[in-house]
């Protein structure tokens, strides 16, 4: 498996991802529809937000990553936001957030995925990162802790409504 910055070329692919959330995560299907009803748009809002340009009101500079398999399909998605400097991402999103499409939940993909995702955030400067999930999100949170993630405590959010565990993770490394 390997992390690419989206491009065009993974049209496809993102269909197939998109749709997989649909038929079984429905819940978080709606956060890559932009990519579904206009996949070059999409591409390049991802693209401008690794480079900081254009961004939306309340985003900070994100660099996004898929995770794909051996057949170029992509199996997980991942964002790395290059500062955290918003209450909002300081208390409840974090550095990194992610998702792997739901056919290939308990595999060890979301794992790999973190694992490659490291290396990349400490190039953009981060040393330590604040990665998190909600409370009840086991499997999320066994991926953060598999890749040394240390749990800070858990909060209500306030944008999330939810409890949210907080882990670091130190990637100095």
């Amino acid at each position: 498996m390997e992390l690419a910055v989206p491009a065009l070329n993974h049209q496809a692919a993102f269909t197939r991802f998109y749709d997989d959330f649909v038929q079984f995560d429905p819940d978080n299907a709606d956060y890559y529809r932009p990519g579904k009803d206009d996949f070059p748009t999409y591409v390049t809002r991802l693209t401008d937000e690794s480079l900081g340009k254009n961004l939306r009101k309340g985003y900070v500079s994100c660099s996004h990553f898929w995770l794909l398999d051996a057949e170029q399909q992509i199996i997980g998605a991942i964002r790395i936001r290059h500062h955290i400097n918003t209450p909002f991402l300081t208390q409840e999103a974090g550095h990194i957030g992610y998702d792997i499409a739901p056919s290939y939940r308990g595999r060890g993909c979301g794992k790999q995925m973190l694992a490659l995702a490291l290396p990349k955030a400490r190039e953009l400067g981060i040393t330590r990162a604040l990665i998190t999930a909600n409370e009840d999100n086991m499997a999320s949170r066994k991926v953060i802790e598999a890749n040394g993630g240390t749990l800070e405590n858990i909060i209500n959010g306030e944008v999330f409504n939810e409890s949210l565990a907080r882990y670091w993770v130190d990637i100095n490394g």
